[in-house]
């Protein structure tokens, strides 16, 4: 039992390890990326495929409502991981039995998603604060997560010369992520 723990645990820091590096590296602009037209319609539904079983074992709905005119320019492998963070805390913090909306809409220069569900616990932080590193929105919270996710979205962002929006109403959560047109 005791061997299990210290693997368990040893997984979980090397996740933290990794997660920090990468966001080290990305707000410091000391990663690579590539520009290119994506479609935010197809990378969604890819990165929703990616967690179908996940979805499938899950009692969340995920909803989306996503324009085929979406196309922006960005870096896939950051785009994935951007929504790779957003839909793991979705999974992990949303209210039991509720939906996960994914929208698109369009501004005058870009395409953005935004992402919505109801937390599970109370954000019991100010929204400018969910952002900053080993921050949580629950600070009760000890297993899941490494305080990190909001963090790395935000940096990857910021590298492809988007924008990324948090905001709390009661315990609905929003995130937007918005990237330029082609």
């Amino acid at each position: 039992e005791y061997l299990d723990v210290l693997i368990q645990k040893s997984y979980r820091l090397k996740s933290l390890t990794d997660d920090l590096f990468e966001a080290t590296k990305a707000a410091t602009g000391n990663i690579a990326v590539t520009l290119e037209p994506l479609s935010l319609e197809q990378l969604v539904e890819q990165c929703l495929g990616e967690f179908d079983k996940q979805i499938g074992e899950s009692d969340l709905t995920f909803v989306t409502n996503l324009s085929s005119q979406a196309v922006v320019l960005g870096d896939g492998s950051l785009m994935w991981r951007v929504l790779e963070n957003l839909f793991s805390n979705g999974f992990k913090y949303s209210m039991p039995n509720t939906r996960v909306y994914v929208d698109g809409f369009e501004q005058e220069d870009s395409w953005c998603l935004e992402i919505k569900n109801i937390s599970n616990s109370p954000l019991n932080v100010p929204v400018e604060e969910l952002t900053d590193r080993f921050r949580r929105g629950d600070s009760a919270r000890t297993s899941e997560g490494s305080g990190l996710g909001l963090s790395i979205v935000e940096s990857f962002m910021l590298a492809q010369n988007g924008d990324f929006m948090v905001s709390v109403d009661g315990d609905l959560f929003k995130v937007a992520v918005c990237l330029p047109k082609t």
